[in-house]
């Protein structure tokens, strides 16, 4: 798989992948993670004006997934990484990850971090085999507390979740 920058007519395209990425939520028993409306497109459009965000793509240049980042306290924050369910357990999210964290050291940025799921198989036991460790609560830096803070405001706590972290 290819992966390059997302282009601004693909921003539908992004939304479409998280919206059948997080329909595997069901299976699970988070059925309002998985209807949860992906980021609208002026906040898509955002992060692809800025330069960070990223598809991979397929043999006929299509994106399967893609993975969209800030900055936050001096690393760089994955927002959000998705991929379609029929490019899934290809390695296409590590992939982007890798390619991420390629982009984070040409910058000399020191760490990604996420947040994710602790209970949720391909949420953080799946990050933690791509080189990602807990971050404790009492360590998170004030933009890390912030973000968890927004994500307790809009439900996410109702489930178990965690910042990750993985050093570069």
């Amino acid at each position: 798989m290819d992966i390059r920058s997302l282009r601004r007519n693909e921003l539908p395209v992004v939304q479409d992948i998280e919206r059948a990425a997080g329909q595997r939520f069901h299976d699970v028993g988070m059925p309002e993670i998985a209807d949860d409306e992906p980021l609208p497109l002026d906040e898509l459009a955002r992060y692809q004006r800025s330069g960070s965000a990223w598809v991979a793509v397929d043999a006929d240049d299509v994106p399967v997934a893609y993975l969209i980042a800030d900055r936050v306290d001096g690393g760089i924050h994955v927002e959000q990484v998705s991929v379609h369910p029929g490019s899934a357990r290809r390695g296409v999210g590590r992939s982007l990850l890798n390619h991420l964290a390629e982009h984070a050291r040409s910058e000399r940025v020191p760490a990604l971090t996420l947040t994710t799921f602790t209970e949720v198989p391909w949420n953080a036991p799946y990050y933690a085999r791509c080189g990602f460790q807990v971050v404790p609560d009492g360590m998170l830096t004030p933009g890390l507390r912030r973000i968890r803070e927004r994500e307790g405001a809009h439900g996410l706590d109702r489930w178990p979740r965690v910042c990750m972290r993985r050093q570069l």
